[in-house]
């Protein structure tokens, strides 16, 4: 068993949860729908696909089933990744685009191909047990009969009520007398159940060369979008052999580019090159390199990140050791510096995971980017289009240029750490931090607060975070010592306080291996909970 401190330092309202099999996300009813899999016999996947279409539901403010969805799956002993991201139109005009000052938000332009869909049906078909009907049957229940609404649900909700409410077809499907729902609001979606049982009945068929891909194809040529047929036909998903380094003894593991998630790696590798032993876990000096370090990372994702078919290196000559000792020495212990980080973008995510008797974990994320996405939604089928391209640049010659027939950048990263060289079977966890580029931020915080520091996964997910926001500006969540906040403005942080834990400092899900059995810990900034069977 690991040697985790089981004490809950911090103000929170979860406890940690020990069971054979757990599920962990965002929302309590996306919960139970992964949980009945497992009641019937199920998997972890079968959990996971359950889970994920449930969460396109109950939680439309930050995913749809016209997202993006990435994952990685831990299975006798050895783990695998899925790259479910789509590629820009091929009739994109991209010359158009890169003569703009800013990537439009809205509307069809940033709309990429979704790929959520397709990574479920692949994900099925490699290691589900249920049939994919049975998987996707309770999130078709809740769309159908209705749902209440959760309460930070419907704070994102209302917000994007003010960005979105001039888009007709998001405004007939997600409002409710022209007003968002409040919590506790019965909500019902019959054309997501619709259309989640077409999927079914089609194993996704449907959404990529049937009804449902007419209907999309249908809306973008009346609405100027450049979708036709063929980019939902060719589209298909990438199964990836994950990128990591050694950290602590353990394996931290995340999916390669057009994944952003190697800033989070080179972050973890300069950190290990100092001595964090017998420092405090929340003190200033801690928190310095944090933060140092990961602007670095985030300098290697901003340079490097983009469509795999484009990028300048290869992540494993980024994670070099010679090279992270090189970077580690750039750091001064006694100044903040800006190391030409780029500014990161606001997101919104989902993620989920899930663990069985078995031994199988799955760490599955999915997102429209921003919030609902686009603001476009497919008429008669409850499809909010992703706004993914919204994070292409438009740097022309850069590995992550906007351009047809293209993966963006993208920010979902699910995280896995797995037995090192010789370390024992329980240095296993599937976790992730949803929240756009806080993700990365948010893999470093818990990992090290694990790895260095022996707090527990529900410790670790409780605990305040900060947020690097731009240069030297810093965001922190309420909880540091004054010590820790003086320590660094001395330093030249530029700190702004927030007034409480809030979804802004990302939304964590985590299942650690125990000898026995598992330990799963949720995030308290979301909805959810974790649960064990």
């Amino acid at each position: 068993m690991p040697p985790f401190d089981w004490t809950l330092p911090y103000p929170s309202r979860r406890e940690p949860v020990m069971a054979r099999n757990i599920v962990a996300t965002s929302n309590p009813l996306a919960v139970q729908a992964g949980v009945r899999m497992l009641e019937r016999g199920g998997n972890a996947m079968d959990a996971a696909i359950a889970t994920a279409a449930a969460l396109t539901v109950v939680e439309p403010t930050s995913n749809g089933i016209g997202g993006d969805a990435f994952a990685l799956i831990w299975k006798n002993g050895s783990l695998e990744g899925l790259n479910g991201s789509g590629r820009s139109p091929r009739g994109l005009d991209a010359d158009r685009l890169l003569a703009l000052d800013r990537y439009p938000q809205l509307g069809w332009d940033p709309v990429t191909v979704p790929g959520c869909v397709r990574a479920w049906v692949d994900l099925h078909e490699r290691h589900g047990r249920l049939s994919f009907a049975d998987c996707l049957a309770p999130a078709a229940k809740l769309a159908e009969e209705g749902f209440l609404v959760a309460p930070q649900t419907a704070r994102l909700w209302a917000r994007a009520a003010t960005s979105l409410g001039t888009f007709e077809g998001w405004r007939d499907t997600f409002l409710i007398g022209g007003e968002a729902p409040a919590p506790g609001r019965l909500v019902r979606l019959p054309d997501h159940a619709r259309t989640l049982r077409s999927i079914a009945e089609t194993r996704g068929e449907s959404f990529y060369r049937g009804e449902l891909a007419e209907r999309m194809c249908a809306a973008a040529a009346a609405d100027g979008g450049s979708l036709v047929p063929r980019d939902l036909e060719e589209h298909g998903s990438l199964w990836v052999s994950p990128i990591s380094i050694d950290y602590r003894g353990a394996t931290i593991n995340e999916i390669p580019p057009n994944g952003q998630g190697i800033a989070a790696l080179v972050a973890l590798g300069i950190l290990e090159r100092f001595g964090l032993d017998g420092l405090a876990v929340d003190s200033g000096e801690v928190l310095h390199l944090q933060i140092e370090a990961m602007k670095l990372g985030f300098a290697d994702a901003h340079r490097n990140v983009g469509d795999p078919d484009f990028l300048r290196e290869e992540p494993a000559a980024l994670l070099e050791p010679g090279r992270l000792e090189a970077l580690a020495a750039r750091i001064d212990p006694d100044r903040a510096q800006t190391f030409d980080a780029g500014v990161p973008k606001p997101g919104g995510t989902v993620y989920l995971a899930t663990a069985d008797a078995e031994g199988t974990c799955v760490s599955m994320i999915q997102s429209n980017y921003a919030g609902f996405g686009s603001g476009v939604v497919i008429p008669g089928t409850g499809i909010a289009m992703q706004n993914r391209g919204a994070c292409f640049t438009l740097e022309a010659g850069h590995p992550n240029a906007v351009g047809a027939g293209k993966r963006p950048y993208h920010t979902i990263i699910p995280g896995m750490i797995t037995p090192g060289p010789g370390g024992p079977g329980t240095d296993l966890m599937t976790f992730g931090v949803m929240g756009g580029f806080m993700q990365p931020q948010g893999h470093l915080q818990v990992v090290s607060r694990l790895r260095d520091f022996g707090q527990n996964p529900q410790a670790a997910l409780d605990a305040p975070r900060w947020r690097w926001d731009a240069g030297l500006d810093i965001a922190i969540e309420p909880g540091y010592p004054e010590a820790t906040l003086e320590y660094l403005r001395s330093r030249g942080h530029v700190l702004k306080l927030a007034e409480e834990h809030s979804v802004a400092f990302g939304r964590g899900q985590a299942i650690h291996r125990l000898e026995e059995g598992w330990c799963g810990g949720s995030d308290q900034r979301a909805d959810g909970m974790a649960i064990g069977l």
